[in-house]
Order: structure tokens, then C-alpha cells, then sequence
């Protein structure tokens, strides 16, 4: 059995797929080999599995990627709303709006008031066009009624070497990504993105505190080709929930700073829907382009 992936390997999807992957092989007794295709933003990878037999044996690495790309590209080989199974989701991570410590400001309203007194001043680094803090970001501005100055980079790594270095001033990162900077001071945190408060960062606010409404995670979980049979849906998301269950995998997800995201098969659609819904507002409103 496979999972695939879209992104290098290394990268959260790629961690996430590897540990469900050994908890199934252990309580399937099938050996779970993860598959990484990288390229055009994961659509390499989506396809191939909308395209592969729909027998379970080749399931996809879900991320939000997936809901994003949908509205971004114009041209697809697939729909994927309509072309795949969601067979369960595994975690989601919370961002944080981090900003350069020479930017004079350490609450959300604060950051509001300087990003309005300084329109299109502040550069607001992304992993690229698209990308779960590019949309975040987009999303914020919106919704905060601020200007800021989108430079996206070919990656999170980038985007953060420049935010350190002070060329960028703000950036809408994924929690694990930052935690290391957060935590030494060489960045400083303002809020949180979920609708709640994120365990790996308890003494933060929400952005919905002062903005009200505004949500923005980064989801991982697990898919397949659309014709697969539901009792093969519903083994797996039992299974991947008992897994999900499990104390030790609990606590390695909460490693990477991130909460479980249990539920069933129909949960995982919902949300699939909804964030794809959203991100799509956003991305027309912005008139982002993939690069």
C-alpha cells in the first residue's frame, strides 16, 4: 500500500504520512510504503492518485495545499472535490503572525494601527504564491483592512532567512516551522490564526480577539481515489483514528505543535469543502496567480 505525497521528503506531510503509515502497516499487518512526487504544488501528486485504482491501495497525503489549488490553477487534470475519497484527517496546525523585533509593535491591534499608518511598507514574506501563509496573509488584509507588501520566496525556509534578517517585516508561518525563533526571541509573536488558542503557544491570543471571524490552519490528513469502496474508507478511518488515539502518536504530533484531527470520513469532507470554499474567496479577491 502507498501513500502519497506531494512535497519533499522531510517536510510536515511527508513526517505526518510516515508515522500513520508505520501505525497502519502495524495494525493492517501491510506494509505502508510512502511515495513522495513533488512539483506544481502537489498537483503531481494529487493526480496520481485520482488516476490510480480505487481499491485502497494508494491513498493521498492531504494538505491544504489541496484546498488552496483548486481555485489557483486554471487548469487541472482533475477536480478534487469531486475526484477523491476523504478518508480521514490527522492534524492541524495553527500559524502565528510573527513580525521582525525592530517592527514596533506587540499586539494585534497595535499591528493594525502601524500597518494603516504605513501603507504598503511592511513586507510580508510567504513560502510563494498560494501558499498557506500567502493566503493567510491575504485573508488578514482583507479582513483587517491593512496594506501590506506580499514577497513570496521558493519555500518556508527562504521566507524565513529573510524575515530574521529583517528584509521582510511579517509572515503568516506554521507554527512548528517558527517555534525555535518564537521561543529565542529572534522573532516575535503576536497571535495565533485558529479559531481557538494553540496548545503549543497557550500564552498567545487569536487574531479572531480582534478580528473577528478570522480563521486560517494548515490541515493534514488522508485521501483516495473517488470510486473507493466505502467499507474500505470506513477500515481506514477507523484505524486511523485509533492511531491518532494512541497516547505515544499523540504526543508526536503534539511535537510538531499542531492538535489531532479526529472524526469520520463525512467530517473530513466537510471540512475539505469549507476550506476550500474560503480560500477560493480569497484567491479571487486577490487575483493570485500561481507562479
Amino acid at each position: 500500500m502507498r501513500i502519497i505525497v506531494g512535497f519533499s521528503a522531510g517536510g510536515p506531510i511527508d513526517i505526518l504520512a510516515r508515522l500513520i503509515g508505520q501505525s497502519l502497516s502495524e495494525r493492517l499487518g501491510q506494509p505502508f510504503v510512502i511515495e513522495s512526487r513533488p512539483g506544481a504544488g502537489s498537483n503531481i501528486a494529487t493526480e496520481a492518485v485520482v488516476h490510480a485504482p480505487a481499491g485502497g491501495y494508494t491513498l493521498l497525503g492531504v494538505t491544504s495545499a489541496n484546498t488552496i489549488n483548486t481555485t489557483l490553477y486554471d487548469k487541472l487534470n482533475f477536480n478534487f472535490i469531486r475526484d477523491i475519497a476523504p478518508v480521514a484527517g490527522i492534524i492541524r496546525v495553527p500559524q502565528v503572525i510573527e513580525v521582525y523585533p525592530s517592527v514596533p509593535v506587540a499586539t494585534v491591534p497595535e499591528f493594525i494601527a502601524y500597518a494603516k499608518a504605513n501603507p504598503g511598507k511592511l513586507n510580508m514574506a510567504s513560502a510563494g504564491n498560494g501558499t498557506v501563509q500567502h493566503v493567510a496573509g491575504e485573508l488578514f488584509k482583507v479582513m483587517a483592512g491593512v496594506a501590506m507588501q506580499h514577497v513570496p520566496y521558493r519555500g518556508q525556509a527562504p521566507a524565513l532567512v529573510d524575515l530574521l534578517g529583517g528584509q521582510a517585516q511579517v509572515m503568516f508561518d506554521t507554527v512548528p516551522a517558527s517555534m525555535q525563533y518564537l521561543k529565542s526571541g529572534k522573532l516575535r509573536p503576536l497571535a495565533v490564526t485558529t479559531a481557538t488558542r494553540a496548545e503549543a503557544l497557550p500564552e498567545l491570543p487569536t487574531v479572531a480577539d480582534f478580528v473577528p471571524g478570522y480563521e486560517s490552519s494548515a490541515l493534514y490528513g488522508i485521501a483516495a481515489p473517488r470510486n473507493t469502496p466505502t467499507q474500505i474508507v470506513d477500515k481506514l478511518n477507523r484505524e486511523i483514528n485509533a492511531a491518532l488515539a494512541d497516547p505515544t502518536m499523540k504526543a508526536r504530533l503534539a511535537d510538531l505543535g499542531g492538535s489531532v484531527l479526529a472524526g469520520s470520513a463525512a467530517d473530513f469532507r466537510k471540512l475539505i469543502t469549507e476550506e476550500t470554499e474560503k480560500w477560493a474567496k480569497v484567491i479571487r479577491a486577490a487575483n493570485i496567480k500561481a507562479e
